[in-house]
């Protein structure tokens, strides 16, 4: 199952991203939207799972977004949250995916059997950190994550 996982849009969904994103069976964005409009974009490439953001928090459209989401991945049981300050200390042990955006930062890191996922940002450049999404190969046994750099 390929899964797109995007973040920190902030009102601009680059066709780059468009493009790596198709194919994806799910898409999932991690919040800092900023407009609907990239939700109705997403939402003609694959079902979502979406969380809002802090730049989201006032938006009127985004007032019924969720701040924190668990939902089934092909088996994988997973964590949405924008910022990772949010996710517990202690987590369930039956999540294996925790998936975090706001930091603008992509990180891909394994903490024993969890995966911690931060695909970086995906809309305006911030400060020279690279522009990025993920993708991810779910199957039942594994879950390969992959960086996809859309401008370097």
């Amino acid at each position: 199952m390929k899964v797109g996982v995007i973040s920190d849009t902030h009102g601009l969904l680059r066709p780059e991203a468009q493009a790596a994103l198709v194919g994806s069976e799910l898409i999932i964005h991690a919040g800092d939207i900023g407009s609907p409009q990239i939700l109705d974009q997403l939402a003609t490439i694959a079902s979502l799972h979406v969380v809002r953001g802090n730049n989201d928090q006032d938006a009127p459209w985004a007032e019924n977004l969720p701040d924190f989401l668990r939902f089934d991945v092909n088996g994988w049981q997973t964590l949405l949250v924008h910022d990772i300050v949010d996710v517990p200390v202690v987590l369930d042990p039956g999540i294996k995916l925790v998936i975090t955006g706001h930091s603008h930062k992509p990180c891909i890191e394994w903490r024993g059997e969890q995966l911690y996922l931060n695909p970086g940002s995906a809309g305006r450049r911030r400060f020279k950190l690279p522009v990025t999404l993920a993708l991810l190969e779910v199957s039942a046994t594994s879950i390969e994550p992959q960086l996809i750099y859309l401008l370097e």
